[in-house]
């Protein structure tokens, strides 16, 4: 089975990473998911942001956590991009999940919380989520050990652990945390990891995955999902190699 094609951020090649332009345009060029990021403002706002400041993809400076919604919304997601799309604001999970509801695609939403481990991070989420009747087509994925074991409580969606650096026992190691799924850096990827974890029924997904032979290798290697800046080629190269 050939890998899922999910935009990571949205089509972040494009357009401003985790925004509304971002997301659109991804659907539109065709992609079967999209992956994005959480965080909690000050309010308990999840909202839809990859670091912890917002001084690198907004005109603002300081910690997402130090914000209310109200506060983060006025500020400028857009021009750091290109003028273009000036005066596009951070997305709140629930507008995102609004407009995701009625079209099929996969959702791959990983919480920000290895650095800064929000409290209820993980419940929150789950019951927007669950609000909104995704939990079939969700993956909920993090770098956060300790938030895969709280994660696991919830035994209607897939947990995927995340992870950059290389352990042999990685499948056993996500199975005690209690993740039913890996998602791996691209230079990770290996025969015999995905061996292992098709022997324990954990799917394996792959990130960064921008280029033809990257593509290649995912495919051949039975990943079951990719996640790349560039859906559209990603989605061409498929094509490519599955004739």
């Amino acid at each position: 089975m050939s890998p899922k094609i999910f935009a990571h951020r949205g089509a972040s090649r494009r357009a401003p990473e985790n925004t509304m332009p971002a997301f659109k345009l991804a659907y539109c060029l065709g992609t079967e998911g999209i992956e994005t990021d959480v965080q909690l403002t000050k309010d308990d706002i999840p909202v839809l942001i990859h670091d912890e400041e917002v001084k690198r993809t907004t005109n603002g400076t300081g910690f997402v956590k130090d914000f209310t919604f109200n506060q983060l919304k006025q500020l400028d997601a857009g021009s750091w991009f290109s003028k273009e799309f000036a005066g596009v604001s951070i997305v709140s999970l629930d507008k995102f999940l609004q407009w995701i509801h009625d079209k099929p695609l996969c959702l791959n939403i990983e919480l920000k919380n290895n650095k800064i481990d929000y409290k209820n991070l993980e419940t929150i989420v789950y019951e927007r989520i669950d609000y909104y009747q995704l939990l079939n087509r969700t993956i909920l994925s993090t770098f956060n050990p300790n938030s895969v074991k709280r994660l696991s409580e919830f035994k209607d969606i897939e947990i995927a652990l995340l992870t950059l650096k290389k352990n042999k026992n990685l499948v056993s190691h996500a199975l005690e945390l209690g993740a039913n799924a890996i998602h791996i850096r691209y230079r990770l990827l290996n025969q015999a990891l995905v061996g292992k974890s098709h022997n324990e029924n954990m799917a394996i997904r792959v990130f960064t995955v921008n280029k033809f032979e990257h593509v290649k290798k995912c495919t051949v290697y039975g990943a079951k999902g990719i996640f790349t800046d560039v859906p559209d080629k990603a989605l061409h190269y498929r094509q490519m190699i599955n004739k």
